[in-house]
């Protein structure tokens, strides 16, 4: 079974949406905070763009992915943190502003990240089937289509009609969460069966890189002497990937490099949710004790 373009083409409409919904929340001071709190930053930055496509790299290694299968991992490591991120670290009582940061900052960066780790999985993992396919000039158009774009037309919208847009911003957070949980179901619907075919050998492995890159992040922001809501936003937005982008480019290529990403999309809402919960009651008993 195929991804249908009417399918692939949904996906980046709603890629795209969940973008510009971003792009409405965000403002000067998300950058400036690189600025102003550059080591919370520089460890969440790290970890994204190094840490979690290195850990795909080792985890894919390890369980012996199906060549396609492993490139498709490092792909979805090498995403960017997710809206989903900046919602579950507001509800666990993080430092929200340094996950939208992180959020912001690797999606703007997106344009060379994916294309890049893409590309050396592709040869590290010496995928023959891709090969002819993998057009990195196409790649780079789609996320610049899909990330960039939609993004900053967000935050011009919100730079020109402020006031409108803040009176707007619960709708615009609601067309994000919304949109997501689409990308979700289609790419889960689109794929179906070759999701069902390769589960067994993909279900350990992203399971893995989900919690292996969520302890990353908490213990790189310990080793740092981040506070505890620092900590907390960086091992979120560590577990909880863009799977839309890597759905959406992998589906382009072949339909197997997008299947470790929708099996990610539905772990890391249960983990990441548990984590955010748990953090929440801590926070909640800290406050009650103080």
């Amino acid at each position: 079974m195929e991804v249908s373009g009417v399918a692939t083409a949904l996906l980046s409409v709603a890629l795209a949406t969940i973008m510009f919904a971003l792009g409405t929340t965000l403002r000067g001071e998300q950058f400036l905070l690189v600025f102003r709190e550059p080591r919370g930053v520089l460890v969440g930055m790290l970890n994204l763009v190094i840490v979690a496509p290195a850990l795909a790299f080792f985890i894919a290694w390890v369980t012996g992915l199906d060549p396609l299968l492993a490139a498709g991992l490092v792909l979805l490591g090498a995403a960017p943190g997710g809206v989903f991120a900046n919602l579950l670290t507001h509800i666990a009582g993080g430092a929200t502003a340094l996950s939208v940061s992180m959020t912001a900052l690797s999606s703007t960066l997106a344009v060379v990240t994916v294309p890049f780790w893409l590309s050396v999985a592709v040869n590290a993992f010496d995928v023959q089937e891709a090969g002819t396919d993998l057009n990195m000039g196409l790649i780079v158009l789609r996320v610049l289509a899909t990330i960039a774009i939609p993004l900053a037309l967000g935050m011009l919208l919100a730079h020109r009609r402020t006031a409108w847009v803040q009176d707007h911003t619960r709708h615009f957070e609601r067309l994000a969460l919304g949109t997501f949980v689409v990308v979700v179901l289609v790419s889960l619907v689109s794929q179906a069966r070759p999701v069902i075919d390769n589960l067994a050998e993909v279900a350990l492995a992203a399971l893995l890189l989900n919690l292996a890159a969520m302890s990353c992040g908490w213990i790189a922001s310990k080793l740092a002497r981040l506070e505890v809501r620092q900590a907390t936003a960086i091992a979120i937005e560590l577990g909880v990937h863009n799977a839309a982008l890597a759905i959406a480019i992998g589906s382009v290529v072949d339909e197997r490099l997008a299947i470790p990403a929708a099996v990610y999309s539905s772990f890391m809402v249960v983990t990441a949710g548990c984590f955010a919960w748990f953090m929440a009651r801590q926070s909640k008993r800290s406050l009650s004790t103080a």
